[in-house]
């Protein structure tokens, strides 16, 4: 199959309090209003080439709208329309807010992606404009501001299978998997269109709400970035959730924090690029330091939340002993996994 997809280019997130979260965005993370319609608000960082990457909604709670990825041609989308329909899944045809034509399908587990080739480029006024022509503006003054989105990690009831489909019907390649130290249950996966290391994760759910998302993930160019944005945040109020640290699965570094409607907003740096075209997925254990590079702490348990919010995570798989629901519940919340 040739490349399907080149990269993710917007989340859409909704929020009860869209005005408190797009004040978030902006004076805590550093993006910037580039438009509102209907409601909605859309938003850019400072080095994104496109007109913006991450839209905020109404919503009674905080949810994923939609996850959008470009196309690496026009004949692309139309190739990965056929392909997602014959696999048995009916989308439509929209029109999105400076894109145009895409197609918009509910995927198996209940998550809304959005696929297009036409784009608007930003352009950048002249008292924005950068003097390095790649840049599409200025850099950012802003402490720890995101130069792009880097990444969105979804929550379904089938790790594997929903990496599988993804793989089969839209060419996505699975990088690695995580399955637990105490039995061959997948709780976590990473998959991507390019050579990142991931911008599509999916993590366990045992709720009973389908089209979950965990977090998603915005890109700093530096740890030291990271670490001033990590300083930033704590200063004026904002609780750190998890990190700083490094990922093992992916080696990126990597900070978490919530916006005000509890949306989990990840910030990355660092990590590797993988070109190898039959790349062979390992599977790690979190004992293994896949989710903690040094594995010399636990993973706090509030970061198996997704949202919307549902009831709890459960281990009520038929067949799983007492003994390893604690492990499913949080994998890492043993000291030295997470």
């Amino acid at each position: 199959m040739t490349n399907l997809l080149s990269h993710l280019s917007y989340i859409a997130v909704t929020s009860p309090d869209v005005e408190a979260s797009v004040r978030f965005y902006e004076e805590r993370v550093g993006l910037t209003v580039v438009d509102r319609v209907d409601g909605a608000v859309y938003l850019r960082c400072w080095g994104d080439y496109y007109a913006y990457s991450v839209v905020v909604t109404p919503g009674d709670q905080p949810s994923l709208a939609t996850m959008a990825w470009r196309t690496s041609t026009a004949e692309a989308l139309d190739e990965a329309a056929q392909r997602i329909e014959a696999a048995g899944v009916h989308g439509e045809w929209i029109d999105v807010h400076k894109i145009g034509r895409a197609y918009r399908f509910t995927g198996p587990w209940g998550h809304s992606m959005t696929l297009h080739w036409d784009v608007t480029r930003y352009g950048a006024a002249p008292a924005e404009a950068s003097i390095y022509p790649d840049r599409p503006s200025k850099r950012s003054s802003f402490a720890g501001a995101p130069r792009q989105l880097d990444h969105v990690t979804v929550a379904c009831s089938d790790v594997d299978a929903f990496a599988q489909w993804y793989r089969d019907v839209l060419g996505f390649r699975i990088m690695a998997r995580t399955i637990l130290d105490e039995a061959p249950i997948s709780v976590f996966s990473v998959l991507t269109t390019n050579e990142k290391s991931h911008d599509l994760g999916v993590v366990l759910d045992g709720s009973s709400v389908a089209g979950r998302i965990n977090h998603y993930a915005f890109w700093v160019d530096t740890r030291e970035e990271l670490l001033i944005a990590a300083d930033t945040l704590m200063e004026n109020g904002v609780p750190i959730e998890y990190g700083p640290s490094i990922h093992g699965i992916g080696e990126q570094n990597f900070l978490y924090y919530r916006e005000p409607s509890t949306m989990r907003i990840e910030l990355n740096t660092g990590g590797y690029r993988n070109y190898v075209p039959d790349w062979e997925p390992n599977t790690w254990k979190p004992s293994m330091g896949s989710n903690n590079f040094y594995r010399n702490s636990s993973m706090p348990m509030s970061l198996t939340e997704s949202f919307p919010p549902a009831d709890a995570p459960t281990a009520t798989e038929e067949g799983v002993p007492d003994e390893i629901k604690d492990a499913l519940l949080n994998p890492y919340a043993k000291q030295g996994r997470g």
